[in-house]
């Protein structure tokens, strides 16, 4: 299958390109800066906030997205607003890239005639994260699926759930099957390494709720779906996270030190069990994780 990847220059981008590659697709890249694997594969320098270079990118065959490209933060946040101007990021920087990317993307898509996308979305979408308010994100049961209710407050958050949402359209109105997954933490063997070497005991209530992902299961998680467009429903949201969380403790165990009041909404959760579920993405693809910071851990 020949293959449109975007933000193939960022951290996560050589995974998906080295999963894809492993399985035999042929590759077309898209950065703003040259990835590494424009040696072996055809790069095009652009913007994803340009319609002109998503067009560009996807001409010449493309039959599948692999959606990475993105703003990994709230630019316009007011934690973080001051710190993006003083490294020349527009406050709108992320709706920018996250929804008008999107957008252009898909509308390249369409006039391209490619059937299928599939985009790295966040477990930000439920609004756990980057709470503006002071209040705290509500928690209606554990652990967390897709049918959990959102709450977000801020553009990154925002921007993660509308995109599920375009993508929702644009399978309704023109047929392209897309699909989103609800990453978390994305790690490399390198950050896994640190993880292990700096683990200690929790502190308090984590209000990203401990989750990760090893970035070669992401990677294999958005091949399968690619892969299997055509055996599943045309479009679908999936949580894409390891089984375990970052924390020592048994998770059942941070809820009953921290958070008790949860402790009725708890559902089927042992040893070191992630608070987000990842059943719908392994019953749908026959997808799992193989990555574990807790080995490098158990060899320190």
């Amino acid at each position: 299958m020949k293959v449109l990847v975007t933000g193939a220059s960022g951290r996560f981008g050589p995974f998906v390109v080295a999963e894809l590659e492993s399985a035999g697709h042929e590759l077309v890249l898209m950065s703003r800066t040259r990835p590494e694997a424009a040696d072996r594969w055809h790069w095009v320098q652009g913007d994803i906030a340009n319609h002109d270079d998503c067009l560009k990118a996807t001409e010449g065959g493309i039959e599948a997205i692999q959606h990475l490209a993105a703003t990994p933060y709230p630019s316009d946040h007011p934690d973080e607003r001051e710190h993006s101007a003083e490294r020349g990021i527009p406050f709108d920087q992320t709706m920018r890239a996250n929804i008008m990317g999107t957008y252009y993307l898909l509308q390249a898509a369409l006039e391209r005639k490619i059937g299928i996308f599939v985009m790295t979305g966040s477990n930000c979408a439920l609004g756990h994260g980057y709470r503006i308010s002071g209040s705290e994100f509500p928690i209606h049961y554990l652990p967390i699926d897709e049918d959990h209710p959102s709450d977000v407050e801020d553009s990154y958050s925002y921007s993660k759930l509308a995109g599920e949402g375009l993508l929702a359209s644009y399978t309704r109105a023109y047929g392209i099957r897309t699909y989103a997954l609800r990453s978390a933490g994305i790690c490399d063997a390198e950050r896994r390494a640190g993880m292990a070497e700096n683990a200690g005991p929790a502190g308090g209530w984590e209000e990203w709720l401990w989750p990760w992902i090893g970035s070669e299961d992401l990677a294999s998680a958005h091949r399968l779906l690619m892969e299997e467009a055509g055996e599943i429903e045309p479009h679908g949201v999936y949580f894409c996270n390891n089984d375990d969380t970052t924390a020592l403790e048994p998770t059942m165990e941070l809820i009953e030190r921290f958070k008790p009041d949860l402790l009725p909404r708890c559902k089927g959760i042992e040893g070191h069990a992630s608070l987000m579920s990842n059943a719908k993405l392994r019953a749908t693809v026959g997808w799992e994780p193989r990555t574990s910071w807790r080995d490098a851990a158990a060899e320190s």
